[in-house]
Parts: C-alpha cells; sequence; structure tokens
C-alpha cells in the first residue's frame, strides 16, 4: 500500500485541497515553492502511463483547475505540472505555482517546511479554490476525507 493510499485512507495524516470520485489533491510535504499540490488518483495505479483514459483527463482537469487558482492566488505568472513518479509508487501530478522553470527542479524542494506553513498555505489555497467556484470539491476539513 502506497503511502497516498494511507493519507487518503486516513491512516496517516495529510492535507486535503480537493476530494472527488477519482482523485485528491494533497500538500507535498517537500514543496517547491508555496502551494504545491499532489494530484493523485484514489485508485493505486503505479505509473501515469497504465492509467485509463478517462481517469488520466480528468486528473489532467483536475491539476488545470487547481493550477489556475493557483496563478491568482500566489500571484504567479503560471503554474507548471510535473509527472514523475520515482518517489512513491503511485501515480502523482505535481501541480506547482511558478515564478521561473527553477521551480520545478526537484533540487529546489524545501525540507522541513514547518507544519505551521504548510498548513497556511493551504488554508488559503483551500479558501481561493471555494471563492473560484470549487466548494464541493474542497473537503469540509484540511485533515481529513470524513
Amino acid at each position: 500500500m502506497s503511502v497516498y493510499t494511507m493519507i487518503i485512507n486516513g491512516e496517516i495524516p495529510g492535507r486535503f485541497v480537493w476530494a472527488d470520485d477519482v482523485c485528491v489533491a494533497i500538500s507535498t510535504i517537500e514543496p517547491h515553492a508555496d502551494g504545491h499540490v499532489l494530484v493523485v488518483p484514489r485508485e493505486e495505479i503505479d505509473k501515469f502511463t497504465d492509467l485509463d483514459d478517462q481517469t488520466a483527463n480528468h486528473l489532467f482537469k483536475v491539476a488545470r483547475t487547481i493550477g489556475k487558482v493557483q496563478e491568482t492566488t500566489f500571484d504567479v505568472p503560471r503554474a507548471g505540472l510535473v509527472i514523475a513518479g520515482y518517489g512513491v509508487p503511485h501515480c502523482h501530478l505535481h501541480v506547482i505555482p511558478m515564478k521561473s522553470e527553477k521551480d520545478l527542479s526537484f533540487d529546489s524542494a524545501r525540507k522541513d517546511v514547518p507544519a505551521e506553513e504548510l498548513d497556511a498555505t493551504m488554508t488559503k489555497l483551500r479558501t481561493a479554490l471555494i471563492e473560484a467556484g470549487h466548494g464541493d470539491n474542497v473537503p469540509e476539513k484540511m485533515d481529513s476525507l470524513g
């Protein structure tokens, strides 16, 4: 079982900004930039190339929706998308608010970000998603899907 499945199942903590029947979006604990989230299918599928077309299209649509909100919320000119897949054997799309292409580099990931800072950043993104009309997909609580 992957760490993302354990987060989705509530076995370990996570910070949820999006949830629907197909996927969730959660904060990474090593953000490249403020607002960096991971869009993760609920079904545990190792590689994005193994996704069925419907799931792949849905993940991309959710990533794009979140990216648009990130651009305005974090005052950046672009949101970037990275699908790497070596860290955890469960497909996940990194959606990253970008000021430059350097923000896409895994070398730019911040380690040991205080929990309070991650909470504040994800609260800001959750609020912005609600204000942008996506409240039905923002879980009631940031720390659980229940």
